[in-house]
């Protein structure tokens, strides 16, 4: 996919789920089970998936595990060959951390792997002046296209002022930018200094579990100016898929047919949809068992083997697992179970 394309492709607006890691209940690999994700995720019509990011455990990087390039390379693998001879365009979105250093070595890994984009996390440059982080950001930006990464401080990100994101849109390799900082002002800022960079060729994509669908909703209107959030990269969007997938799509069609008016419903799906994510990703605790709920609901459906992380530690808060039930009882247009059982065979076996 050249970088034209790939503008074209996420200006439209995709479902883009963060991948999770597939471990055995020993904390051990399981490709078939990885493998069954995959196949999940494109059969659910996705038009991209993202791995190695935050949901795929930032710990893969560890020597102890050392994971990343078997992760990165069996996901972008296994995309090619389930697609087979009738491909589409699916976005390969790499997660890239670290220094400079590490994250160049990362951009480079991606790059060989097949992906098309780099999300890149700035946490570990979290002390930086802004100045150094735009050196950090240009320099990747030379190996692989960029989409930018406003991660909400709460799982280790940072708060990066308007002036920050106006010279990040300036950087030509920026393809799209997802906002995750869980703050309406913050958002704002983003979606201001695209604008005001001239960049409508940058797509702006949320990460905001906490507001998904007024964002998808939203015209934002600076002095004249309008943008809108053409899609998301969740891991909120890693479970109940095809659900997320047709909402976009009503979403999209709505907006086509008449932009100036929004049925009320939708402000209620919105708060629907951001009490389940609070019970997935534990927003009771501080986001502790975000990646233990995403797995729960992946194992109640077969897809996952358990809900391990590679820190055994790291599991559902007390009470997140009641959670879970009340809302899948309260909001069933949200789960995409029939979908699951009447292919995971399939998916799981080659």
């Amino acid at each position: 996919m050249t970088i034209s394309d790939l503008r074209i492709h996420l200006l439209a607006g995709q479902v883009i789920p963060a991948m999770p890691l597939a471990l055995n209940e020993d904390g051990s690999w399981s490709q078939q089970h990885q493998r069954a994700l995959v196949r999940y995720y494109l059969d659910a019509g996705v038009g991209g998936v993202a791995v190695g990011v935050h949901t795929t455990q930032f710990e893969i990087r560890k020597p102890e595990h050392d994971l990343l390039e078997s992760i990165l390379r069996f996901c972008s693998e296994k995309q090619d060959q389930w697609l087979g001879e009738k491909p589409r365009r699916v976005a390969k979105i790499a997660g890239i951390c670290g220094d400079t250093d590490q994250a160049l070595r990362e951009a480079n890994l991606a790059v060989e792997c097949g992906y098309h984009a780099g999300l890149l996390s700035m946490s570990a440059m979290s002390e930086e002046s802004e100045d150094r982080l735009i050196e950090h950001c240009r320099a990747v930006a030379e190996i692989i296209p960029l989409f930018g990464f406003y991660l909400q401080p709460k799982i280790g990100g940072g708060m990066y002022p308007y002036s920050f994101w106006r010279r990040f849109a300036e950087i030509e390799n920026v393809v799209a930018i997802k906002i995750a900082p869980f703050d309406r002002y913050a958002t704002f800022e983003v979606v201001r200094a695209v604008i005001d960079a001239g960049r409508d060729d940058i797509a702006l994509y949320t990460g905001n579990d906490d507001n998904i669908i007024n964002d998808l909703l939203t015209v934002f209107n600076f002095s004249g100016s309008k943008r809108h959030i053409s899609g998301g990269l969740l891991g909120q969007w890693a479970v109940w898929t095809k659900a997320a997938v047709d909402t976009l799509e009503e979403i999209k069609l709505m907006k086509a047919r008449n932009p100036k008016q929004i049925e009320s419903w939708w402000l209620t799906r919105n708060t629907e949809l951001t009490d389940a994510n609070g019970a997935l990703f534990d927003a009771a605790n501080e986001f502790a068992g975000s990646i233990p709920g995403i797995h729960e609901v992946l194992r109640r459906q077969g897809l996952l083997p358990s809900i391990r992380c590679l820190d055994p530690e790291e599991t559902l808060s007390p009470g997140q697992k009641e959670e879970i039930d009340r809302v899948l009882e309260a909001y069933s247009f949200l789960e995409d179970d029939e979908f699951v059982r009447n292919n995971l065979d399939r998916w799981m076996n080659d």
